[in-house]
């Protein structure tokens, strides 16, 4: 009986692959002279509601997406691996798999198939690890929010389990791809990954943690999910933003644990403070009125509270790369941490018993979330907020940004009876009226539904 990984496997006819993968071997052979001897797809993903939560502990609400990263493979007997995409914008790339080098200050493409690769060879301990040839095709806008570059580490991750003839549940494999792709430099949380791994077709997923485990969510039948890129790129290791929120809320962490006289320095993540106080979200989010102050606190005011020296807080709590920040804002974080947590759960509990007005509810969820994504977490940009508000006037009933923020992809729930109406006026709106707008429209708005998570491809 195989794994039930293995499950994910889907033999292809030889002589009738798919037009792409047709193409893909084609362009394979010409690079590097004979054929692949299997491919591995893995999705993007769009967060439906659970912004910057996963990475505190809180469940998310993503799907799949049909865009995604495609990796034609040919294990080979040196101990090399060469890397080259369909798109010459990204330059070829080779290196010895005994001596992996990620480069966490040029996040360039390579360096995530690194950290797939890397990730599966330390979880076996791989001393003679196979090198391989392989040819990318990436569908994801990158940059966009989309998780373009989280697929690429969960593909890098499976086309070396398959090279090196191993085997992990999706479970493991995802836990693995989160881990991993830290070495990069960005602090995830684990949904991206997750989500690649455990969608299905049909359905959204609650992604929960510790133990990550996923539930079938059904959205409503009356609506369509439409994602639309603001065109402004946001790369989450090329900036300080996002790691700089992960290190506010563990922060916001250690000083409400400190206040209601929890073991601080062994909690973590604002989840952690929650269950170990079995409190409701709600009462969480009245203990951050009483504990935080909405003025920033710096590094100063944080010793103290905490009763330890700057030395201290630079080695014990603050990353390599938040020596040099010198204010956090905590309180709001908090806030928005708690709150979007319990969208996340009531978005869930509509999606569940279907009321009659369950399109509204749900769509007042997600305009709910982006005032606090806006406001609270300060991760949009003038940009989405147009965006968002341009969707909301052509006839969306809810909309928000998704992904990290700071540019990247807007997604709107819209009625399907307005559907088209929407995408034409949308694109009038926001696309027509900017001539670089206009040149990516083609591939930057859309509607899109559940897609199946990632797979092998072998020929029969």
């Amino acid at each position: 009986k195989l794994p039930a990984f293995y499950a994910n496997i889907v033999l292809l006819n030889v002589s009738n692959l798919p037009f792409r993968l047709q193409k893909l071997k084609e362009m394979f052979i010409s690079k590097f002279g004979s054929g692949p001897k299997f491919y591995v797809r893995a999705p993007g993903r769009v967060n439906l509601i659970g912004e910057h939560i996963d990475y505190c502990g809180y469940a998310v609400l993503p799907m799949a997406i049909e865009q995604d990263i495609v990796i034609a493979v040919e294990p080979v007997k040196t101990q090399v691996v060469q890397l080259a995409n369909t798109n010459s914008l990204y330059l070829d790339f080779s290196t010895s798999v005994n001596n992996i080098q990620i480069n966490k200050s040029k996040p360039q493409w390579h360096n995530y198939f690194l950290c797939g690769l890397k990730g599966i060879q330390e979880h076996f301990g791989l001393n003679n690890p196979t090198g391989m040839n392989c040819l990318l095709d990436g569908t994801i806008p990158p940059s966009s929010g989309l998780s373009s570059s989280s697929a690429l580490v969960c593909c890098a991750g499976l086309v070396t389990l398959r090279a090196n003839g191993k085997t992990l549940s999706k479970v493991e494999l995802a836990e693995i791809c989160t881990k991993s792709e830290r070495y990069i430099g960005t602090e995830g949380g684990g949904m991206d990954q997750s989500i690649s791994f455990l969608a299905e077709e049909g359905t959204a997923k609650l992604i929960e943690f510790s133990p990550l485990r996923a539930t079938d969510v059904r959205l409503p039948s009356g609506a369509a999910f439409v994602i639309a890129n603001s065109c402004v790129e946001m790369n989450k290791a090329a900036t300080s933003h996002y790691n700089i929120r992960v290190m506010e809320c563990r922060l916001a962490t250690k000083l409400l644990s400190k206040s209601k006289g929890l073991d601080w320095k062994k909690t973590l993540r604002l989840y952690d403070v929650q269950t170990k106080l079995g409190v409701s979200l709600e009462e969480m989010l009245t203990i951050v009125e009483e504990v935080l102050h909405p003025e920033p606190y710096s590094t100063e005011e944080i010793c103290k509270c905490l009763g330890i020296s700057l030395e201290e807080l630079r080695s014990q709590i603050l990353s390599q790369n938040m020596q040099d920040v010198s204010t956090f804002k905590l309180y709001q974080r908090a806030k928005h941490v708690y709150s979007e947590a319990a969208r996340v759960l009531e978005f869930r509990k509509i999606c569940s018993e279907a009321p009659a007005n369950a399109i509204q509810l749900l769509g007042e969820l997600m305009n709910q979330s982006h005032i606090s994504c806006r406001e609270m977490y300060e991760c949009s940009c003038p940009e989405l907020d147009r965006l968002v508000d341009i969707c909301l006037q052509f006839g969306a009933i809810g909309s928000r940004l998704t992904g990290a923020g700071w540019g990247g992809c807007t997604v709107s729930m819209v009625p399907t009876d307005k559907l088209n109406t929407f995408l034409k006026n949308v694109k009038k709106a926001y696309y027509e009226s900017d001539v670089q707008r206009l040149a990516l429209e083609n591939n930057s708005l859309f509607a899109t539904k559940p897609g199946r998570g990632a797979l092998v491809f072998v020929e029969a």
